[in-house]
């Protein structure tokens, strides 16, 4: 950005003013309030290199001195004036244009002027959500290939830096700028949304600027604005707390600490056996043995227990506890009396002991905890040991054992601390989206789900109002969905799937909304890897909906005697094998899978029995598929009701 500073003798005092800083009795003698002295400048998402949204009206913000009079051109259109408010904030509106070039933007205020360079016109898109769009471009498959073609001088980038907010805020966490596509500014971006982009570049041809602002992680109410969380209903205590939380960190935490170790002890009581754990591994990987109880994809509350045997001097020795890390919420215990209690995955528990806790001879440990998604428990092969005051310590013991509670579809939401960055409440629209203002924009990306798969039925009531508050917000319809990956256990029987609920979701909000389209990448993920490394189709077919393609319709069933048949509004291309697989039909008790045929183009058949109400389609958090149409788009999965007509 260039900045320009000229003087005149009409404005010495401002310019003196801005020179040399005066004392406070300086300042009230010169008759200008404290703040009255503020520089011109503009908003942080205005730089040199920007892309202005085309056939929009344009608005360009800013801060200058109270009552200030600014003056706003873009090159070769009229100037546009305005004057600065009490607080010194000001907005010009320049009028629509058509999609443009090496344009600059000049805003002058008195004295001061500021000259932004290579200004274009063109399609503005904004890349949201959680690791995965996070995911930068250095990382994915033929990467290197990617970077060194990435020199496209009408496709501009800007990166958001993480940044969370209790309330909403004005600037971004660290500088940045608008940067021209080139190797220097395309490793560290977003790969799906760079290869969004340059495909909408080849298809629409005109200037196209990428906003990326995502965090890895983050739950969709961090995103959603708290005007709009209050409204859902659901939010007003965590807003309550929140605001609490504000006034009062101190109370506030104790607060959630009260209603967590509530939520802990409601779900933790079990009759279900307990089972010998391995505390180095999740216990998705240890428990899929005889004996289970189902963990090997058990979401929710268990309980951890061992001894440790100690003599009289160590026991009064004893200082600190270490646990390694654990997923997610803990609670521990040490001889019946919790001692701490943390939330996060990836952070080592390390836990003081009162005087006089541990005992002669043998102490119990509890290790209660709650897993709101994926891997869940103890896990890692750090130290679990008593530290003394001598900085020995004694190992615990490597027999564990382990009984599980409730499920998160038992058990419901767990609290979450509404002030913390990703799994907060606005906190993520405070800190990163508030600073971006309204820009106007062509359209959304939006990648997240991961985090808020425990709750399925949740996330299709608030995915909704994130899409009409973002639209809003920033005078945009279209809206494009990336559907969850494949992910997770290979499955060689039907059975339950908060993922697949949580696709069904997302493909149910897609095909109700004539702006939405669904990018499905039900076929690009690893069983092994959450974050799948092929974000070139995810961002292609992104761009496919972005531009209206429908992707996210159910076929339409029509039954007869003992046959189903699925017509679909595309022409189906089998992928190897002799027929789809993933069809299943259910009644009331269970699923299985069922054998299908492609009986025409677009139509398959399913074999019925008399009892099947509905039919399935990839139902399961890591599905194998190969049934796609003539773009190479696997059809997406589903779930219908069977027609009342046989």
């Amino acid at each position: 950005m260039k900045r320009i500073l000229a003087g005149c003798p009409a404005f010495f005092l401002i310019a003196a003013l801005a020179a040399s800083p005066l004392t406070a009795s300086e300042l009230a003698a010169s008759g200008l309030a404290a703040q009255d002295k503020q520089a011109l400048a503009l908003a942080p998402v205005y730089s040199d290199h920007m892309v202005l949204q085309r056939g929009h009206a344009i608005p360009v913000r800013g801060t200058a001195s109270p009552s200030a009079h600014i003056s706003v051109e873009l090159e070769g259109y009229q100037p546009v004036s305005v004057t600065a408010g009490a607080s010194g904030a000001w907005e010009a509106v320049l009028p629509a244009m058509g999609a443009a070039t090496g344009l600059a933007l000049k805003v002058t205020a008195g004295a001061e002027t500021i000259r932004l360079e290579d200004i274009a016109v063109g399609d503005v898109f904004l890349c949201s959500g959680q690791s995965n769009m996070e995911f930068p471009l250095r990382l994915a498959t033929d990467a290197d290939n990617a970077i060194a073609a990435s020199n496209r001088s009408e496709l501009r980038l800007l990166h958001v830096p993480r940044q969370s907010g209790a309330a909403a805020q004005s600037t971004f966490a660290s500088a940045t700028a608008w940067r021209v596509s080139a190797p220097d500014s395309t490793r560290e971006f977003s790969a799906a949304c760079y290869f969004m982009g340059v495909e909408l570049q080849r298809r629409r041809q005109v200037p196209i600027g990428l906003i990326a602002a995502s965090w890895g992680g983050s739950f969709i109410e961090a995103w959603l604005g708290a005007d709009t969380l209050l409204a859902d209903g659901q939010f007003s205590d965590g807003l309550g707390l929140l605001a609490q939380w504000q006034a009062d960190p101190v109370a506030a935490e104790r607060k959630w600490l009260e209603r967590t170790q509530a939520f802990l002890a409601d779900n933790l009581s079990s009759d279900r056996p307990l089972v010998d754990a391995d505390p180095t591994l999740i216990w998705e990987q240890w428990g899929n043995g005889p004996g289970d109880s189902g963990l090997a994809d058990f979401d929710g509350f268990g309980t951890y227990t061992t001894t440790v045997t100690l003599s009289a001097s160590q026991a009064m020795a004893g200082q600190r506890i270490m646990l390694g890390p654990i997923d997610d919420i803990d609670q521990t215990v040490v001889n019946g009396q919790p001692i701490g209690m943390t939330t996060g995955w990836d952070i080592q528990r390390n836990y003081a002991l009162p005087q006089g806790l541990l005992r002669q001879g043998v102490n119990l440990i509890e290790v209660r905890v709650l897993d709101t998604g994926g891997g869940g428990g103890l896990y890692g092969t750090a130290p679990r040991a008593i530290i003394l005051r001598d900085g020995a310590s004694v190992e615990l013991g490597e027999a564990w054992q382990f009984r599980p509670g409730r499920s998160l579809a038992q058990a419901g939401a767990a609290p979450q601390k509404p002030w913390m960055p990703i799994s907060g409440l606005g906190t993520l629209a405070n800190g990163m989206i508030a600073p971006l203002g309204r820009v106007p924009l062509a359209g959304i990306a939006w990648y997240q789900g991961e985090s808020n798969a425990s709750d399925p039925s949740a996330y299709a009531r608030l995915l909704p109002l994130l899409m009409a508050e973002w639209r809003e917000r920033f005078d945009t319809r279209r809206f494009a969905i990336v559907q969850l990956a494949n992910f997770g256990a290979l499955n060689g029987a039907p059975g339950e799937s908060r993922w697949a609920q949580l696709r069904d979701a997302q493909r149910r909000i897609a095909a109700s909304d004539r702006d939405a389209g669904l990018a499905i990448a039900i076929d690009v993920g690893d069983p092994y890897d959450i974050h799948p490394a092929n974000k070139r189709s995810i961002g292609v077919r992104l761009a496919s909906a972005m531009n209206g393609a429908g992707h996210a319709q159910l076929p339409v069933v029509v039954t007869a005697g003992d046959h189903a048949r699925l017509s679909f509004a595309h022409d189906l291309v089998l992928v190897g094998g002799a027929s789809p697989v993933g069809f299943e039909l259910c009644n009331q008790n269970k699923c299985r899978f069922v054998e299908s045929q492609i009986i025409d183009a677009r139509t398959v058949s399913l074999h019925l029995e008399a009892s099947d109400d509905h039919v399935r389609y990839l139902w399961s958090d890591s599905p194998v598929t190969n049934l796609y149409d003539r773009a190479g788009v696997p059809v997406t999965p589903f779930q219908i009701a069977l027609p009342n007509q046989r």
